[in-house]
């Protein structure tokens, strides 16, 4: 989140670790989270977003490597919670990148509804509009969000959250 001023109002009152890193593919993930990123905290939510810079991949290999990284959450922090979030629109018009995002949302949407431990949420807020096209007021370069993208995301990703939190734990 480069948008520190959305992360302090909404995210660090949750007391939320970010350990989000930009250009950051599936497999790197993997890897941290693997060696030593998921040791020695015990959250009760953790938030994945990771897909998007996974160039030269197929949908359906973006969706194993998704489902991989839930796993090792599961099998290192066994009563967290995991909330994968859709991968957003790309593209200042239709192209097969946000085709191919459309499709790992509709695969990892699938294969997570049936985990007990994990669940799906589209953050897009609708970013494209009638005409196909998005807007660089919301995604400057229609990739990377803008201040203003970045608020029409974390304003419902923040009330899901705390709704997660505010619920009883299940045994």
């Amino acid at each position: 989140m480069h948008q520190f001023g959305i992360w302090r109002q909404l995210f660090s009152p949750l007391h939320a670790l970010n350990f989000g890193v930009g250009g950051d593919a599936t497999q790197h993930v993997l890897w941290r989270l693997s060696n030593g990123e998921l040791d020695n905290i015990s959250p009760k939510v953790v938030v994945l977003w990771v897909g998007t810079n996974n160039h030269g991949h197929t949908p359906e290999q973006i969706c194993e490597g998704i489902m991989a990284i839930i796993q090792v959450i599961k099998n290192k922090l066994p009563h967290a919670h995991t909330l994968v979030l859709g991968l957003l629109p790309r593209g200042k018009l239709p192209n097969p990148l946000r085709e191919r995002n459309a499709k790992v949302n509709m695969l990892v949407q699938e294969a997570v509804s049936t985990l007990p431990h994990a669940s799906f949420l589209d953050v897009n807020p609708g970013f494209v509009h009638s005409n196909g096209s998005i807007s660089h007021q919301d995604m400057y370069d229609y990739l990377h969000l803008t201040p203003q993208g970045y608020q029409a995301v974390c304003q419902p990703l923040h009330a899901h959250i705390k709704s997660m939190l505010d619920k009883p734990a299940e045994n």
